[in-house]
């Protein structure tokens, strides 16, 4: 398969303390691929490296075929990436429907273009609450907008930050449902996530990460295999 996205010795800095160590990973077209570890292994500042949002980075990142490694952030959105942070960041005093419009972009040429009433379907629970306030939603609630609203840009590729982390277990199956629609629908997603039963679920090849340095890469169902792996670099 072609990579959407190919990263190649990242390196990733928070002022002079290095938090990334030669990171490399891709993700080819329609694909799911989770990347795994603890808290504080890495993930996000992987995310933040990716998308122009550490202090510095330095490495080779290419999307779609280009190198990128050099742009700001707002030249990848208009490339196709999307990022759905940790903390979500919704707009509190917006109302759903707000917050999607603060995310729309133009559709790409020959792609069916996301409204709300098209998100609203893949996250139904959105559409009953179009007109509540953000700062009024659960945390399951306001996960799902968070995405809802990255979708509104119209993106190739999504960078999801540990989209179960403290929801409820049936917001946790919505969830995986909905990520598995998108996969269907061709969208390229990388994922962090210390859950590896959720991870199970919906990724195609993980990536593990700790310390900021990349340990192993393989198949979903092969990293859940190694018991010692799952032991040196998941458990808790």
């Amino acid at each position: 398969m072609t990579a959407l996205l190919e990263v190649e010795g990242l390196n990733g800095w928070y002022g002079r303390a290095q938090a990334l160590f030669g990171v490399g990973l891709s993700i080819a077209e329609g694909e799911v691929v989770a990347l795994l570890g603890r808290n504080g292994a890495g993930k996000s500042t992987t995310f933040k490296g990716i998308a122009g949002l550490l202090d510095r980075r330095d490495g080779r990142i290419a999307f779609d075929g280009m190198d990128v490694s050099g742009l700001p952030t707002p030249a990848l959105v208009r490339r196709g990436l999307a990022y759905v942070p940790e903390d979500r960041r919704i707009f509190a005093d917006l109302t759903v429907e707000e917050n999607l419009e603060v995310g729309r972009r133009p559709p790409r040429p020959g792609t069916t273009p996301w409204t709300p009433e098209r998100l609203f379907a893949l996250f139904p629970n959105l559409a009953e609450m179009r007109r509540r306030r953000g700062g009024a939603m659960s945390g399951g609630e306001q996960q799902m907008l968070s995405i809802a609203r990255a979708l509104m840009g119209n993106p190739r590729l999504v960078l999801l930050d540990e989209p179960s982390e403290g929801l409820a277990p049936k917001i946790v199956e919505d969830m995986a449902l909905a990520i598995l629609a998108l996969k269907r629908d061709g969208l390229s997603i990388l994922l962090s996530e210390q859950n590896l039963h959720f991870a199970r679920l919906i990724s195609d090849r993980a990536v593990v990460i700790d310390r900021g340095h990349i340990r192993l890469a393989g198949t979903i169902a092969e990293i859940a295999a190694d018991p010692e792996a799952c032991a040196a670099y998941l458990s808790v």
